[in-house]
């Protein structure tokens, strides 16, 4: 039996959708993990890896800035999809004493940067923590979390892994990062070739980023936006940042093939819908950091419903009274 073409990719894109819907108890294959490791083992291994490296390190100071909030110092504590080590240079052995750092690439580990404090490396997939539980003092992730297929799995694994009374630190982009080229290459490809695919890998919500520390079993969690943004020569500038960072979409139904006529309309696109006087284009990225900590029976626990001895319905009576004892403290 012959099949024409169309059938050939209907085929196709059931095959795509098929390992998309695919589950791993339960989770949802969306990132080819494999080609995610082969992206940063390429990018890790440039000769000017570093100046690739603005966004991570600029991600994982103000990371690094969260953690001495915290005001305690951390025995020992891990770095999930640490990268070059862009959250340890930013620490100080006063505040971490003894690091893991953990990455899907050796590269990318074999070429970290220096820093204070003692560190050990492990080989390891953020999705399989290969760790006891109640291990760490601390743990932290910066710009790795996007890429995990299985993300309730694993921040339940960084749950497990926290000593109780411990911290999670993290940050990953938001669903807002890039929407101008995301914008500029559906609207060229919608043009010319009649339709469009995703080129930029989906991201997580912050409205959906509380619930999933919640359910891992996090408490007294903060969830909090910030913008970064980038400012280039063009579009091709941008692209070829991401592909430089190890960022390139990995998803399983990304679409092989750009066409080069596309290419040049979503550039003019982009700069004509967001270009700057100057003739630059701006990246946005949309950093969500998040904050949880393990159970402890020490922490402070909200009160009983019921249990107040105020209404709110009082608080609007403050004021006029604080009016009457101004007036009465005034009288002769």
């Amino acid at each position: 039996m012959s099949l024409t073409v169309k059938s050939l990719r209907a085929l196709r894109c059931l095959w795509r959708g098929w390992r998309c819907l695919s589950s791993r108890g339960g989770a949802m294959n969306v990132f080819d993990r494999s080609m995610k490791r082969r992206q940063k083992q390429w990018a890790s291994s440039l000769l000017d890896s570093d100046k690739y490296d603005y966004l991570r390190d600029e991600v994982g100071s103000r990371l690094a800035d969260r953690a001495y909030d915290v005001s305690r110092t951390f025995p020992l504590a891990l770095d999930v999809g640490c990268g070059r080590s862009h959250i340890a240079e930013h620490l100080s052995k006063d505040i971490v004493e003894r690091l893991f750092l953990t990455d899907i690439s050796d590269s990318s580990l074999r070429n970290r940067k220096k820093c204070e404090m003692p560190t050990q490396c492990v080989l390891a997939d953020e999705e399989f923590l290969p760790f006891k539980e109640n291990t760490f003092d601390l743990v932290l992730s910066s710009l790795s979390l996007h890429w995990i297929n299985d993300l309730p799995g694993a921040l339940r694994q960084i749950h497990q892994v926290l000593k109780p009374d411990c911290v999670f630190i993290g940050a990953m982009v938001g669903g807002e990062t890039l929407y101008e080229l995301r914008c500029s290459l559906q609207l060229a490809e919608l043009e010319r070739e009649g339709g469009f695919a995703p080129h930029i890998s989906p991201y997580t919500a912050v409205t959906d980023l509380g619930n999933l520390l919640g359910q891992a079993g996090f408490k007294m969690l903060t969830v909090d936006i910030d913008e970064v943004q980038v400012h280039y020569p063009g579009m091709l500038e941008v692209m070829s940042d991401l592909q430089g960072m190890g960022e390139s979409n990995c998803a399983w139904n990304r679409k092989s093939l750009l066409h080069r006529d596309t290419i040049l309309a979503a550039a003019a696109i982009y700069k004509e819908m967001y270009g700057n006087e100057d003739g630059s284009v701006p990246a946005t990225f949309q950093i969500l950091y998040m904050i949880g900590w393990k159970p402890h029976e020490s922490q402070a626990k909200p009160a009983k419903r019921g249990s107040a001895n105020v209404s709110f319905a009082d608080l609007s009576k403050i004021s006029k009274l604080q009016t009457d004892h101004q007036k009465t403290n005034e009288k002769p």
